[in-house]
Order: C-alpha cells, then structure tokens, then sequence
C-alpha cells in the first residue's frame, strides 16, 4: 500500500511540474475523465444522450431586454395563440445565446415555453422553444418565422429540454469551428 501511495504522489508531483510532458499527460487525463467519466454520468443521471450541448447559432438570441424583444416579436406569438404573460413565464424567457452550454434533461414532461433539444432535418439537432404541444411544433426565438422540419416534431425526435445554461463557455469549442462557416453566421450574435 505505501508503494501504491508513493508512485500517487510522484505522478502527482509530475503532472503539477510546468513542462510539456506533463501538459500533454495532463490534457489526455482530462479528456478521458470528460469522455468516459462525467458524460456517461451525467446522461445516466439526465437521461438523455447529449446531457450537454453548445448553443452554435443566434437562433435563441434576444439582442435586448425581454421588453424591447417582445415589441419586435411578440405579434407572432400572439397569433400563434401565446400571450406575452404566458412568454414570460417560460424557461430562458430571454433566450440563449450563441456559445452558451445548455444541461439538458430527458425526465419530464415537455410544456410550450420549454426549450426543446430535438434531432431534425438538419446536420445538428436543434435548440427551439416549444410554441405548440399538440403536435410539437417549435420555432426559434430570433427567427422570423419556423424552418422546416419544425412543425410535428414526433416525441421520438426529442433529446431533452433545457434545464440549465452556462453562459458563453461554449465559445471553447466553438472558435476551433467558426472559420468553417458561412461568413454570415460567424462570430457574435448581433
């Protein structure tokens, strides 16, 4: 057991060293503690595949206060039979941003007003904010109008609701992948 205890401490001492042998040992570590340690765990937990993801476009966006966003967009909403009292008291009633990480959870029941983590038509799954129950239909916040694919979304698509964000730490990933997107769609939401 001490000798155990003892090759602890020395690679302890290694991986706090300020080389880049301990750089890369440490990187590697931490790749398979988030990999094979904290995501299993945390979709077990929240039942879902993808208990985490990063918001990757400005379609959740809301460029101002919740006031000044419902004066620009609240008419579709309103025809679409949802009042702004009903809006305010959805999940993320001012959005999300491009770059935020979102927990998502499977466990629940899914309300209009949640924000839906769903596979879709498109590359990636979407990140939309239930505007019917029955059938889903959803529709991005910052978006004119709903994309294809958006109306009777069927529970099988479903992946989770957001439950929780962290503001811009998703940028992390996010700036490895932006010089390979459209020019419009690069950077900041505006």
């Amino acid at each position: 057991m001490n000798k155990f205890l003892s090759s602890l401490k020395r690679f302890w001492n290694f991986l706090k060293k300020d080389t880049w042998q301990s750089w890369i040992v440490s990187l590697i570590l931490a790749f398979i503690l988030i990999k094979f340690i904290l995501f299993p765990l945390l979709s077990w937990i929240f039942a879902t595949s993808l208990p985490l993801v990063v918001v990757e476009s400005c379609s959740m966006y809301h460029q101002d206060n919740f006031e000044s966003w419902w004066s620009r967009n609240g008419l579709w909403y309103e025809e679409h039979g949802i009042s702004k009292e009903e809006f305010e008291d959805s999940t993320f009633k001012n959005g999300l941003n491009k770059g935020d990480i979102v927990l998502v959870s499977g466990r629940g029941s899914y309300e209009q007003g949640d924000i839906l983590i769903f596979n879709s038509q498109y590359r990636y799954p979407l990140i939309h904010r239930i505007v019917r129950v029955d059938p889903y239909d959803t529709k991005g916040d910052n978006n004119f109008a709903q994309l294809p694919g958006e109306l009777g979304v069927e529970e099988e698509q479903f992946i989770g609701k957001a439950v929780a964000k962290v503001p811009g730490l998703g940028w992390i990933k996010l700036i490895f992948f932006e010089a390979g997107r459209p020019a419009d769609q690069r950077g900041f939401c505006k």
